[in-house]
């Protein structure tokens, strides 16, 4: 575009003559570096129609600020609470128009509409008592008015109209619009004049966090079950609650075992967990009988008080088999499968054929399959083409998938219907051995491992196991893979999480030979280069600086007693009297194998601590020239062993590539993802920004209007021991426990110093503090959320259950549903109590209602 004025930038094009489609389009601002900064305005359209007698048009539009809060109240979150449109008055106006003003107006009354006046006689000449009433057409107020030669220059403002009584309830905020005149004879003009200048009392909402497997109902088949989310809904409409959020309901099912229970190492991105099927919709009349056989077993299952997933699914899968081959002859006669099937075919067949051949080699790691270790689409379609003898059991897949889409789609209509926002996840990574890894490995760099830094939840980092992301490929055709994950989970989700949205910025990445985070780094990243070390006055030394510093000192400190027996096996003695890895435990990945191999596991941990007893990873692909510092340096042996006038200049270099040569950087490559993503989803986005977070994050989340994550107990300011929720922005999200951290009870009674601290500073209270969380500090806790101005209150279910100390467990550490430092942790919570009995309990209700009212945040239905 070109730079006209201070007003106005300007763009002139050509169209056929012929044109009569629509055009979508938006602004983007772009600056020297080539970092793109889009306007928040996602949905401009000018459409060409037969009745347009011109080929002229002037657009005029103003530009809306991505971060603006209003841009979030048109989309589908909101647009479930949105009153029904009020039947207005239609505009009278002749096809002869010369302008067509549009502006949006959001959570007006269903009783009061936009209005318009102006200065000249087709403006009504600012008179209030007969303004022109603007007609709402989907997210926009717009009249059409004809202008005569002389009205220019014209100055304007919308006002609000109160259709109930037919009177003019006032003018928006701040200096009258002015509109010149562009001399384009016989054309016509459209302004988008983005929000009216009427700010809103900002919305907000209260909401419930909680797993589908958690649910208990008691209908339930030993696990919650989608089916189970109606009575959560109406629990939420009881209580005032807004919002249910659900951690991911992507299948799992990769090794068959409770190792399954893990919801972020989906097999699909796509495909639907089988574990919350409801086999009694299922099964309908035809299959009564299977399902009735199996009360006795449902009735066991469902009696547990804790998840046991390998039980659940043998007899869900079993009684699915069951009812498949009963019900396979009448699929075709079941309304909405055979268009299911065709419109997910991307998906669908790829998935049946992975778990057909994943049952078939009893394994999900397709690289051991005899046969279809590569995907080909052509010999795919061969294999579960029709007539192929197999057919029905790729088919069992369809009908499984079928269903539950069925079930959940009825649950999301459920919700709408009752005003509820469903809030999914999509988590940052998938299965290593996945049919998104299988059909398209080129997305995915299969020798590293996403995961992340250490932290105060897991001192060695972590190791999630998922291939990270090849970002240059996805971008190829604008992440593509990513706009259809959005897309599907906008099928049965108003707001989403972004699990990890730093991932979007860089991921921490670890090589495949090793297996614990410590080892990993962040990509991408810009390295530290070697004449760098010569300006800080620092002599570089390859072996010194990236290979495992080993002296008898570090042998003894770390073998203690064992010292022999470590150094004969494990280490060879170099010439200058330092030691140095045998190559059978030079990674971590080969110790562990040697160290089992050899009945030597005693000495993994020493072993794993020498491995990582380095100052730099060498980037590989550089020639020895290019480096990045290992994390947490100046806690290892190495750094400790250096000269003491070398180490303040090695941590000053350690802090520069952390936390100052990246952020730019990390901001650019999140800029050339995000803003495409979210412009092509509806729904709310909100990221999980937890973590060690880069400084551009908040700047890029504010930038894009994405919705941030505060946690009291996990502030981003260092010199903060707890976030106070009454300093959260609006565009946010405020929770005093996530799924994984401990909940409020079992915390409280975790660091007894730093409770009485929370106690006596946060929560101002006098004296000491009790030593287990009553349900009146419960209520406390949950009343600063409620009244922080952040847009969403999120809660863990038990964290509100525990205002009835009658719906908790004695042991609280039993409500906990993940530990993140656990490698392999078994997700198998489930609330003590089923929701028939959560609707019914009046202490609960009466007080959880009577918080959120006082707060501000109850939604009336």
């Amino acid at each position: 575009m070109k730079y006209q004025d201070q007003d106005f930038w300007t763009l002139s094009f050509e169209l056929p003559d012929n044109f009569k489609k629509q055009i979508h389009y938006y602004y983007t601002v772009q600056n020297q570096d080539g970092l793109e900064i889009p306007d928040g305005e996602e949905k401009r359209i000018i459409g060409f129609s037969k009745e347009n007698k011109t080929h002229h048009f002037t657009i005029i539009d103003t530009w809306i600020d991505a971060g603006d809060f209003k841009n979030v109240y048109y989309t589908k979150a909101f647009k479930v609470l949105a009153e029904a449109d009020v039947t207005q008055k239609k505009q009278v106006a002749s096809q002869e128009y010369t302008h067509e003003f549009r502006i949006k107006a959001p959570f007006l009354p269903k009783n009061k509409s936009v209005c318009l006046c102006g200065s000249t006689r087709n403006l009504k000449n600012w008179n209030k008592q007969d303004p022109i009433l603007l007609t709402k057409k989907g997210d926009w107020y717009f009249a059409r008015i004809a202008f005569d030669n002389n009205e220019w220059p014209a100055s304007y403002k919308y006002g609000i109209y109160n259709l109930s009584e037919n009177t003019f309830e006032g003018f928006e905020d701040g200096v009258n619009r002015t509109l010149r005149q562009f001399e384009i004879p016989g054309g016509k003009t459209i302004l988008h004049d983005g929000f009216i200048n009427l700010y809103p009392d900002k919305w907000r909402g209260a909401g419930v966090n909680i797993p589908v497997f958690s649910l208990r109902t008691n209908k339930s088949f030993g696990t919650g079950e989608f089916t189970d989310l109606k009575s959560l809904v109406d629990w939420a409409g009881k209580t005032g609650i807004a919002l249910i959020q659900l951690l991911p309901i992507n299948d799992t099912s990769a090794q068959n075992n409770w190792m399954d229970s893990y919801p972020y190492a989906a097999i699909s991105s796509f495909a639907l967990h089988p574990l919350y099927i409801n086999l009694g919709k299922v099964a309908g009349k035809k299959g009564a009988a299977i399902t009735n056989a199996l009360k006795k077993k449902q009735k066991q299952l469902n009696s547990l008080p804790e998840l046991d997933y390998e039980q659940v699914m043998k007899f869900k899968m079993s009684a699915l088999h069951e009812l498949f081959d009963i019900l396979k002859n009448d699929l075709k006669k079941i309304k909405g499968y055979a268009d299911f099937v065709k419109q997910n075919r991307h998906w669908l067949v790829p998935y049946a054929a992975f778990s057909y051949l994943k049952d078939k080699y009893k394994t999900a790691d397709f690289n051991l399959w005899k046969q279809h270790a590569v995907f080909n689409e052509e010999s795919i379609q061969k294999l579960v083409a029709p007539g192929n003898k197999e057919h029905n059991k790729i088919e069992f897949y369809y009908f499984v998938q079928y269903h539950l889409h069925s079930q959940l789609r009825e649950i999301s209509n459920y919700a709408h219907k009752h005003k509820i926002i469903l809030k999914g996840d999509i988590p940052i990574g998938i299965y290593r051995y996945s049919c998104d890894a299988w059909q398209h490995p080129e997305l995915f760099n299969m020798d590293e491992q996403a995961g992340a830094p250490p932290d105060g939840f897991a001192l060695t980092g972590q190791n999630w196991g998922f291939p990270i992301y090849n970002w240059d490929v996805m971008k190829k055709d604008n992440f593509k893979w990513w706009r259809d994950r959005f897309d599907h989970l906008s099928r049965y989700f108003d707001a989403f999480r972004i699990d990890h949205i730093l991932g979007f910025f860089r991921i921490w990445s670890i090589p495949i030979e090793q297996t614990e985070g410590i080892m990993g780094r962040f990509k991408p990243a810009i390295p530290v280069n070697k004449n760098e070390f010569e300006q800080n006055g620092i002599s570089f030394d390859y072996d010194r600086f990236c290979k495992p510093f080993i002296t008898p000192e570090i042998i003894k400190e770390i073998f203690k007693g064992e010292v022999d027996e470590a150094t004969e096996k494990l280490l060879n003695k170099n010439e200058n009297g330092t030691y140095s890895l045998k190559e059978e435990v030079s990674t971590e990945r080969r110790a562990s194998a040697y160290l089992a191999t050899n009945d030597l596991l005693k000495f993994q941990k020493g072993i794993f601590r020498l491995i990582g007893n380095v100052i730099l990873f060498d980037d590989v692909k550089s020639g020895e020239s290019q480096f990045h510092f290992r994390f947490g340096v100046e806690n290892t042996f190495s750094f400790k062993n250096l000269d003491p006038e070398i180490q303040p200049r090695i941590k000053r270099m350690y802090i520069d590539y952390f936390f100052n040569r990246q952020n730019y950087f990390w901001q650019k490559k999140a800029m050339e993802k995000l803003p495409l993503l979210k412009r092509s989803t509806d729904m709310l986005v909100c990221g999980e920004d937890l973590g060690m977070v880069p400084q551009s994050v908040p700047v890029v989340m504010s930038q894009l209007g994405i919705l941030s994550l505060e946690v009291e107990r996990m502030p981003k300011v260092e010199t903060e021991e707890f976030f106070n929720p009454a300093k959260a922005h609006y565009l946010s999200v405020v929770t005093p426990s996530t799924h994984d951290m401990s909940t409020l009870r079992e915390w409280w009674e975790e660091d007894p110093a730093k409770t009485q601290k929370f106690y006596n500073q946060i929560l101002k209270q006098e004296g000491n503090a009790p030593s287990h969380c009553d349900q009146e500090i419960i209520k406390k806790i949950i009343g600063r959320h409620l009244t922080s101005p952040a847009m969403f209150s999120i809660f863990l279910l038990q964290d509100l259950m525990a205002i009835d100390k009658h719906l908790t467990v004695e042991d609280p550490s039993k409500e906990r549903i993940n530990i993140p430092s656990a490698k392999h942790h078994y997700w198998r919570y489930r609330i003590p109590v089923s929701l028939e009995t959560l609707l019914d309990d009046e202490v609960l209700n009466t007080n959880l209602r009577k918080q959120i009212e006082e707060s501000g945040r109850l939604q009336t239905k």
